[in-house]
């Protein structure tokens, strides 16, 4: 059985992207009193932490705040607004339905936006919509709300939102299996997928809730555990996390593919390497791995699958060569988006619905 190599070595260039992250942490913490200064001078008092998502606009680079261009929607299809409500709180969303559900429905997919993204962005950028009318799928894209997140980031970095039965997961569990109900849709066929901050909560989800969720689909971003607090996110952010990650809390077994650039200068590409450890620990530690390195629409690509006993691909992990922060095959409409390289999108698809891999 071949397992993933943690102590592979990292290119320079990663090395000293890492230090350039670890300094303006460093620069960023001092500033707010929560470590020294680089110098090791001076000391003050310590004032009001600041939010996750203040800090991370120094990271998140150009793409944040152009305006999405949606695409026309064929004769039949709906993207309608709503609130979900339940114990745990509120969330407003938007749900597309296709013109081709028609024909029958397949699946229901959720769709967490990154850090200042908005649903109609993530739509825009990742194409999903197009997909779901090939493929005749729901889509429903949960909108953080900005009095929640000052910059619209899912709070997977924060304790109390990342477990069952409280916080964010348990808002978004419960509205992807409220809109699965309404479409006549179960577990088996419910899906979630993620950008970066959206990532980190989809796979806090695809851990919590194996019971709502059948596999997940991370682009861009972090392992579950891998922070409990501002600081411990920014040095998890940088490839260096800290503390213990806890146990997986396993409700059912999810399948979960993974996108990563290598050049990614937000988060870190060990952190992908680390969900997909994380994955085939919980779910397939006695998985049969294979690793394919091909090209993609102008970009290689390291590919490793893992498969279970009977040829399912449990885990997948893409490494783009040379991709920064942005969804890979996306499109100029939205931010944070890739066009060059592998379609992220219809990947996950293929990968959700997939029940044995024919590439062994």
């Amino acid at each position: 059985m071949k397992r993933f190599n943690a102590g592979a070595p990292r290119q320079a260039t990663d090395g000293a992207r890492l230090s350039a992250a670890q300094s303006l942490v460093q620069r960023t913490l001092a500033q707010h009193g929560l470590m020294p200064p680089p110098d090791g001078s001076g000391t003050s008092p310590m004032p009001a932490l600041p939010s996750l998502d203040r800090m991370l606009a120094q990271f998140a680079g150009p793409g944040g705040a152009a305006a999405a261009t949606p695409d026309a929607m064929p004769v039949g299809a709906t993207f309608e607004s709503d609130t979900y409500t339940c114990a745990a709180g509120s969330r407003a969303y938007r749900t597309y339905v296709p013109a081709s559900a028609a024909q029958g429905l397949t699946g229901v997919i959720m769709m967490l936006h990154g850090c200042t993204q908005t649903p109609e962005d993530f739509a825009a950028g990742t194409g999903m919509n197009a997909l779901a009318e090939e493929h005749r799928l729901v889509i429903v894209y949960p909108k953080q709300s900005r009095g929640d997140n000052a910059q619209s980031c899912w709070n997977w970095f924060s304790r109390g939102d990342q477990q069952r039965g409280r916080g964010e997961p348990a808002i978004l569990a419960g509205l992807a299996a409220h809109v699965g109900g309404l479409h006549g849709i179960g577990r088996d066929a419910t899906f979630v997928a993620g950008l970066s901050a959206g990532a980190a909560m989809a796979v806090i989800l695809g851990e919590a809730y194996g019971d709502v969720f059948a596999a997940v689909g991370a682009h861009s971003g972090l392992p579950v555990g891998a922070a409990r607090d501002v600081p411990s996110a920014f040095a998890a952010m940088a490839g260096n996390a800290t503390g213990q990650a806890r146990p997986p809390q396993i409700h059912g077994p999810v399948r979960t593919i993974i996108f990563h650039g290598t050049a990614d200068p937000t988060v870190h590409p060990s952190n992908g390497e680390a969900i997909a450890r994380r994955a085939i620990d919980a779910y397939a530690p006695q998985s049969i791995e294979s690793s394919l390195t091909e090209h993609r629409a102008g970009r290689q690509v390291n590919r490793v699958i893992s498969c279970g006993p009977d040829g399912t691909a449990i885990v997948e992990h893409w490494a783009i060569e040379g991709q920064g922060h942005a969804w890979s095959g996306g499109r100029t409409a939205g931010t944070y988006t890739d066009p060059t390289g592998p379609d992220a999108s219809a990947e996950m698809i293929r990968f959700f619905f997939e029940t044995s891999h024919s590439d062994q």
